[in-house]
């Protein structure tokens, strides 16, 4: 496995930073919008974006997240069943704009399942889409991000894979992962 750093943790800082000023600029004080997080990974983005919106602004966005294993169209495709993530939405959406939240837009399956998972929560005024990476030329479905951080052309064949400070690793970066194969 060969690993090539594509975002430094001072670059990712950057990056959140200017998306929280593209949110604010669009979204003002957020009285009419809500953030939500595509389980598993999307999580921590939407909670890295809700945090930098609290330091500048100084008022909590409302931030949930949301699984969407039985709403994909390969769930039932697998050999092994896949496992269900936690959905935590304490708040309605009805006539709210909502900002999605996921750490990167590879096929667009996700996120069209995430549209059908959410609708159970209500029908929001508008939806958006805010990804760290945006793998170009790698959609299976018309989507688009509205908010991207970077974008990055890669093989079918690699990955991203975006590290978040922790128990694991000891900063936040984004790498582009390409298996060797012997």
């Amino acid at each position: 496995m060969q690993k090539r750093l594509i975002v430094n943790h001072q670059l990712l800082e950057i990056m959140v930073m200017r998306l929280c000023h593209q949110l604010i600029e669009n979204h003002g004080d957020f009285s009419d919008s809500v953030i939500i997080g595509l389980q598993p990974r999307g999580r921590q983005v939407a909670q890295r974006i809700q945090s930098t919106l609290k330091a500048i602004l100084g008022t909590t966005v409302p931030t949930g997240y949301l699984d969407t294993t039985f709403h994909r169209d390969d769930f039932r495709r697998r050999e092994t069943p896949l496992a269900a993530n936690a959905t935590h939405i304490d708040f309605l959406i009805e006539g709210k704009k909502v900002i999605l939240a996921d750490d990167v837009l590879y096929t667009g399956r996700s996120v069209r399942a995430a549209m059908d998972a959410m609708i159970s929560f209500g029908r929001p005024a508008n939806v958006e889409l805010l990804v760290l990476i945006d793998r170009l030329y790698s959609r299976h479905l018309p989507i688009e991000p509205t908010y991207v951080g970077r974008r990055v052309n890669s093989l079918q064949s690699q990955r991203v894979l975006v590290e978040w400070q922790g128990s694991d690793t000891q900063e936040d970066n984004i790498w582009l992962v390409t298996k060797i194969e012997e």
